[in-house]
């Protein structure tokens, strides 16, 4: 499918916009030091994975759905017998999270601030809409975006939704991000075209085994790469 057709590029937020899930692998192994006296690393690295994936239906993606899942899973793992202070420092370690400063990924201003001359730009994220809202503003990079799209997950139905509201076909949509899983096979999948740029740290629950061989996909190794094609 020619790229030509192309008149709305999406972006994804977190690990495509700016860095956002070394603050989760941080936050997972200081939980883990702090329940060491009841089990080994990997065995609360598991357990608070589960926890996560047992919470997803109901609590969405984000900070604050994880440091529920944090509680949960230190109250599990001690058997009840966790002090209040423990419980505490849980929830400042998701109300410092929640408070870490931008860093913007490498050459993505610069990118977006030429990608949007010459088409319509659409923020489209999964996660908390407050949350996801307030690193959009102190980024700077509102100003880029046409439309903002924050959702609960990033599956067809949703990107089928977008492209109906945006007025446009799939084939004149491209959504770029760093996870196949939510960023690139729902929207191949609904015949819009998808770019690929991998951060150096995935989530677990974003992985994928498949090879992807699609002609509406490309892969980059950096934001900037993208206007030598677009």
């Amino acid at each position: 499918m020619p790229l030509s057709k192309i008149k709305v590029i999406a972006f994804d937020a977190d690990d495509t916009l700016w860095v956002n899930e070394p603050f989760f692998r941080k936050a997972e192994d200081e939980f883990c030091d702090l329940l060491q006296e009841y089990m080994s690393k990997e065995e609360a690295n598991k357990l608070l994975f589960d926890i996560e994936m047992q919470n997803l239906p109901l609590y969405g993606y984000g900070i604050k759905p994880f440091t529920l899942s944090l509680i949960e899973a230190a109250i599990i793992i001690s058997k009840g017998d966790m002090k209040i202070d423990l419980v505490q420092k849980l929830i400042e370690k998701g109300k410092t999270m929640l408070l870490e400063p931008i860093e913007l990924i490498d050459g993505i201003a610069k990118t977006l601030e030429e990608l949007s001359k010459k088409y319509r730009l659409v923020m489209a994220t999964k996660g908390d809409l407050l949350d996801q809202e307030r690193k959009l503003i102190a980024s700077g990079l509102e100003k880029y975006f046409h439309h903002i799209e924050i959702v609960s997950d990033k599956t067809e139905k949703q990107y089928k939704k977008l492209v109906k509201h945006l007025d446009i076909t799939p084939q004149e949509f491209l959504m770029v991000g760093n996870s196949l899983k939510s960023d690139v096979l729902p929207v191949l999948n609904i015949g819009g075209h998808a770019f690929h740029i991998p951060f150096h740290t995935t989530w677990v629950h974003e992985m994928i085994d498949e090879e992807i061989t699609h002609s509406n996909f490309r892969s980059f190794s950096k934001a900037s790469e993208l206007l030598q094609v677009l």
